[in-house]
């Protein structure tokens, strides 16, 4: 029996592959099974075009056997099997594939596929084994033949007796070191989880003998042991299946088959394309927010499965950020995967797989908020800052086709609304929609900044989320018309008594420049205010930063202390206005007091925070006597 070499770079390429090509070494079962797989897919191919050849179903399988005693896992098919001349091309020879062979030689259809493509898949099995051996029939030979090899030393074949087709590929495991407790591999449950993991949804049955206790008859509290024979895949997936043969019921067992969640799915989508790229999807919304879904542990992304096997836990390219809440996975047997399986050689499919998703996921999102409105504010309450985050973020690359799934809380609804729906009820005469900021709906609904538009009859906008107006600011108008804030230097609300306004400010012109003095470096200006009817103080934000987004900014870790441009603004109606114009003609001591009073008050309202408390307290105790 004579020893030979590999003909490929031996044993440099060979350790590559074993330590660098796999991230896990557990993936090593998942190859041996996928082509144990394409070993009875062999024969199905062959039955189609040879009559005298039958394919039952039923008499095709994979059965993993581990071996405690001699530290061996055996995974055997009833497959095609290999002739010497097949051994010697695809075991000899590293990298080069049979079943990529198999696939040029025949054409491949019925939906189904041959998965291995680069060869090397089977020396994974080096990865946690000293040796590995081949036993191996061929359909097409009487004469069955034994591979085997200690690695990049080399390998010997032999005849061998072997009574059936098919093969069998025996394991040696090696010993537990510091780094890999090898003994995993010989356990019926890690085995079963790899298989569930990875390959469950091979179109075969994946056998394994398991021991069950089971109550002694005739007794009470006695229990045996028998061992069975168990399938342990589910075979066929889910998305194979037609949408008509599938209940509700169906799809949300899945989701806790697969633990994407604790909770029920808000809803499932099902997607079958047949086009430039074939692929199927089991996606879902889920109901609730996951504990870690605004941390950096949060990982989005899909499951990719490449003709049923598992190829990556969480593809992440597969959605964007603003819907990193959908869980689910795609099954395509058109990718390009590289030689490990675990990445895609080539990310153009990908994208296009990505793309067709993302359209499918806002159309069941407008689909939900046309036909389930309850349903979809459950899933806005719980998302909506996402979508209002991915409007931000990309610098509004996706402000298009999120902004119709916006929602905020309107001043005359009392309830959520889309922006269209706000638009749909603007009078004629509004030129803007119009937004106000705050901590909460019901502090919002108080502010005085909004009294002069709600006084026009104008649905006002309730922002509460820290990224509402980031969000707005880069939407900057829905439907031809602009957002305003109402704390806005020009609310664009024409006013009666605007020439009146113009003369007073020239009247007061001296008191707010002393107030301005005042409070050097605190505010832009002091002038009167347009807007206030019943409250004698706000404060407004001249430019592009806000008063609230100044707030958010400077919670952030690399705040840079950006301010906001704040004015001072006095309602001429209230009584304030008469006491501080007598306090700047009586007394210099009392206006500062007033002004600092007012300036303070305005900031509370704003929900800012005051410099000196106790300052702030003494002043209103030198009011009071």
């Amino acid at each position: 029996m004579e020893k030979k070499q590999f003909q490929a770079e031996s044993k440099r390429l060979l350790e590559m592959m074993v330590n660098s090509i796999y991230s896990q070494k557990e993936v090593f079962l998942r190859e041996l099974i996928s082509n144990a797989s394409d070993a009875i897919d062999k024969i199905y191919y062959k039955a189609l075009t040879d009559d005298q050849l039958t394919f039952s179903k039923d008499s095709y399988y994979i059965k993993i056997t581990p071996n405690k005693e001699n530290r061996t896992l055996t995974i055997r098919d009833t497959g095609i099997g290999m002739t010497k001349e097949e051994l010697e091309n695809n075991l000899g020879v590293i990298a080069k594939s049979g079943s990529l062979a198999f696939k040029s030689e025949n054409e491949i259809k019925d939906g189904y596929d041959i998965i291995g493509q680069f060869g090397v898949g089977f020396y994974a099995a080096f990865m946690v084994a000293d040796t590995v051996t081949v036993i191996t029939k061929s359909l097409h030979s009487d004469q069955a033949f034994k591979w085997t090899s200690d690695g990049a030393d080399g390998y010997t074949i032999e005849p061998w007796t072997k009574d059936d087709v098919g093969t069998e590929v025996i394991l040696s495991i090696k010993d537990n070191s510091e780094e890999e407790n090898y003994d995993d591999y010989l356990e019926t449950y890690r085995l079963q989880s790899i298989i569930k993991k990875y390959s469950d949804f091979i179109r075969y049955p994946i056998k394994m003998e398991t021991t069950k206790s089971s109550l002694k008859e005739g007794t009470e509290d006695e229990y045996v042991d028998e061992t069975v024979e168990e399938t342990i895949n589910s075979m066929v997936p889910i998305w194979k299946k037609n949408k008509s043969e599938l209940t509700e019921e169906d799809y949300e067992s899945f989701y806790h088959e697969k633990r994407y969640g604790f909770d029920q799915p808000l809803k499932s989508i099902h997607i079958n394309v047949d086009g430039t790229i074939r692929y199927n999807a089991i996606l879902y919304i889920p109901e609730t927010v996951p504990f870690d879904y605004y941390s950096k542990e949060f990982e989005k992304g899909l499951e990719l499965y490449s003709s049923g096997v598992l190829i990556m836990d969480k593809c992440s390219d597969l959605l964007p950020d603003h819907f990193g809440f959908v869980k689910g996975l795609v099954d395509s047997e058109d990718l390009s995967l590289n030689i490990s399986r675990e990445m895609l050689q080539q990310d153009r499919q990908l994208k296009l797989i990505a793309k067709n998703i993302s359209k499918k996921i806002k159309s069941e999102l407008q689909s939900l908020l046309k036909n389930d409105r309850e349903k979809y504010e459950k899933f806005y309450q719980a998302f909506g800052r996402q979508l209002k985050f991915g409007v931000y973020n990309d610098f509004g690359a996706n402000k298009e086709a999120l902004q119709d799934l916006l929602m905020f809380y309107s001043s005359k609804e009392k309830k959520l609304v889309t922006l269209d729906e706000y638009i749909s009820r603007m009078p004629e005469d509004q030129k803007y929609i119009y937004y106000a900021t705050g901590a909460t709906n019901e502090r919002i609904s108080r502010l005085p900044q909004t009294e002069l538009v709600a006084d026009k009859g104008y649905e006002i906008l309730y922002f509460t989320d820290d990224v509402d107006e980031f969000a707005i600011k880069m939407l900057m108008s829905y439907k031809e018309k602009e957002f305003k804030s109402v704390s806005s230097a020009d609310l664009g609300i024409e006013d009666d008594q605007q020439d009146d306004q113009e003369e007073n400010n020239e009247q007061y012109a001296d008191l707010f420049s002393s107030m301005k003095e005042l409070l050097e470096g605190k505010v832009k200006d002091v002038r009167l205010s347009k807007r206030l009817r019943t409250h004698p103080v706000c404060l407004t934000a001249d430019g592009e930063v806000t008063i609230e987004m100044e707030k958010v900014l400077s919670m952030m870790p690399d705040n840079q202390n950006v301010q906001a441009e704040k004015v001072l603004e006095i309602n001429p109606h209230h009584e304030v206005m008469t006491a501080l114009q007598q306090a700047f003609n009586q007394d210099q001591e009392k206006l500062a007091l007033y002004t600092n009073l007012l300036y303070h008050q305005a900031l509370l309202i704003e929900g800012l925070p005051i410099e000196d408390p106790v300052e702030f307290t003494n002043n209103i105790c030198k009011v009071m006597v």
